[in-house]
């Protein structure tokens, strides 16, 4: 995996456009890695409404101080 994106330093109301950003840049088979302080299950859901079918969400770590969450694009 080679994006490793830790989002714990971006200021909150540009984590989710920065996330989209780097998911949207993918192309079909990459992923990057997903870092952050809390439970990202609200990105999920965003994610979900706003790409659905588009990603593949796999929990690598699940807090309780950090979680890690590999994201990639789906192959068509």
């Amino acid at each position: 995996m080679g994006i490793i994106l830790d989002i714990r330093v971006i200021p909150p109301r540009d984590k989710h456009p920065t996330i989209f950003r780097v998911f949207d840049g993918l192309k079909p088979g990459e992923a990057f890695e997903l870092v952050n302080d809390h439970d990202p299950m609200p990105l999920f859901h965003q994610m979900n409404a706003e790409r659905p079918a588009a990603f593949d969400w796999e929990r690598l770590e699940n807090g309780p101080e950090v979680w890690r969450i590999r994201i990639g694009r789906r192959a068509l």
